[in-house]
C-alpha cells in the first residue's frame, strides 16, 4: 500500500517585524514560531544572550524589552514587533564596559561565564525595579522599597549560576547601587 504525502507548499509564512535592538533599528523576516532569543542569535548575530535551558528556568537568555527584563527563550519575536530590546551587547563594549559589567569583572561575579550575560542584564533591571519602587516577595514595607542584599537575592533568583558565584554577584550589584547613590548625592 502506498502512503500519499501532502503536496509540498510554497506558501511563505514568515512575517516581517521591526525591532530596535541596542538602539539600532532592524527589519527581520522570521517564521512566527521563532523565539526572540533565536531571532537575536540567528538573525542578528547577537550571541551574548545564551540558550541555557530553553524553558525559562535558568535566566541565561535574559534581555530587556522596553526596559523590563524577560526570558527571551519564552517569547516569540513577532510578539515584540515595534519594541526596543536591549541585550548584553547594548550595555557596553569590551573597550568601554557598562557599570554593571565592570563591577562583575571587579568582583569576580562569574566563573564559567555561561550565565553571566543574563545575570548582568537582570542585575541592571533589578536596580531599576528597586529605584522605581517595585516591590518583591521579600519587601517588608510596600510604601518604602529599599535596596538590600535580600531584595537583590530574591529578584535575582530566576538567574541560575551553576558555578555558585552568588556572593560575588551580590557584591557587584551592591557596588553599582552604591556608585549610583553616590552619584545622586553628588548631584543634589
Amino acid at each position: 500500500m502506498t502512503t500519499l504525502l501532502p503536496a509540498a507548499t510554497t506558501t511563505d509564512l514568515r512575517q516581517t517585524i521591526e525591532l530596535t535592538v541596542n538602539g539600532e533599528p532592524h527589519s527581520l523576516r522570521v517564521d512566527p514560531r521563532v523565539t526572540l532569543l533565536d531571532a537575536l542569535r540567528e538573525h542578528l548575530d547577537l550571541t551574548g544572550s545564551k540558550k541555557g535551558c530553553d524553558h525559562g528556568q535558568c535566566g541565561a537568555c535574559t534581555v530587556l524589552v522596553g526596559g523590563v527584563r524577560i526570558n527571551s527563550c519564552l517569547t516569540l519575536a513577532v510578539m515584540h514587533n515595534g519594541e526596543e530590546v536591549t541585550t548584553i551587547e547594548g550595555l557596553g563594549t569590551p573597550e568601554q564596559l557598562g557599570a554593571m559589567q565592570a563591577a562583575f569583572v571587579e568582583h569576580d561575579g562569574f566563573q564559567c561565564g555561561y550565565c553571566t550575560s543574563g545575570q548582568i542584564v537582570s542585575a541592571v533591571a533589578v536596580l531599576g525595579e528597586i529605584g522605581r519602587g517595585v516591590p518583591s516577595h521579600v519587601t517588608a514595607d510596600l510604601n518604602d522599597v529599599a535596596y538590600s542584599d535580600d531584595e537583590v537575592r530574591e529578584r535575582m533568583s530566576g538567574n541560575i549560576c551553576r558555578c555558585a558565584a552568588y556572593p560575588n554577584i551580590i557584591a557587584a550589584i551592591r557596588d553599582v547601587h552604591e556608585q549610583e547613590m553616590a552619584g545622586q548625592e553628588g548631584r543634589a
